[in-house]
């Protein structure tokens, strides 16, 4: 396994992968970087208080890409 730049976040109560997403990428979609990311935290509603979330760090190319799509419908992306 290859290893990822990331952050560390600890979860307090009631975030979701979408909040996390909208909170370090702007983008409530981007979830799926997180989720992929932690393959060993189970995909919930609402992730559990106290458990670490690895925060991936995006280069500067997905960023210049996020910038280009992000006021494209989810399904344009």
């Amino acid at each position: 396994m290859s290893k990822i730049n990331a952050l560390v976040h600890t979860v307090s109560g009631l975030e979701r992968w979408d909040t996390l997403a909208w909170r370090y990428y702007g983008d409530p979609f981007g979830y799926g970087r997180l989720i992929e990311a932690n393959p060993a935290l189970n995909i919930t509603a609402v992730l559990p208080a106290g458990a670490k979330v690895l925060v991936p760090i995006l280069s500067a190319a997905e960023i210049a890409a996020q910038r280009t799509t992000a006021n494209l419908p989810p399904w344009k992306r």
